[in-house]
């Protein structure tokens, strides 16, 4: 019977995901971006229709412009009509002007 060979993996030290994301450019970037989504969505969460903040999601952000992602047609539908005042709101708090995008949850 042939013996199992043992190798010696050298295994990376574990390291904080923060650290990770900045070490690696694309990683850095997403990372940014998504903080970016998330302070957008929070800028404009006041000025969602009542009920609306827990169902419409903070989506991608990109050099073309910003989602949001809606639960249903219904909802994205509506959503459109609220786009004036969010980027209004976000105008207002120093955000620079980025198309809003409304995409339903399952579809691209």
């Amino acid at each position: 019977m042939a013996s199992a060979k043992r190798v010696d993996a050298q295994v990376p030290l574990p390291q904080a995901l923060g650290r990770a994301l900045d070490s690696n450019e694309s990683l850095a970037s997403l990372a940014q971006r998504l903080a970016q989504s998330r302070e957008r969505f929070e800028a404009i969460r006041p000025w969602l229709p009542e009920g609306w903040a827990q169902d419409v999601r903070p989506g991608p952000i990109d050099e073309e412009g910003w989602s949001l992602i809606a639960p249903n047609a219904a909802v994205a539908a509506k959503l459109r009509h609220h786009l004036p005042r969010l980027q209004d709101a976000l105008s207002e708090r120093g955000w620079p002007d980025l198309k809003i995008r409304v995409r339903q949850a399952g579809r691209g």
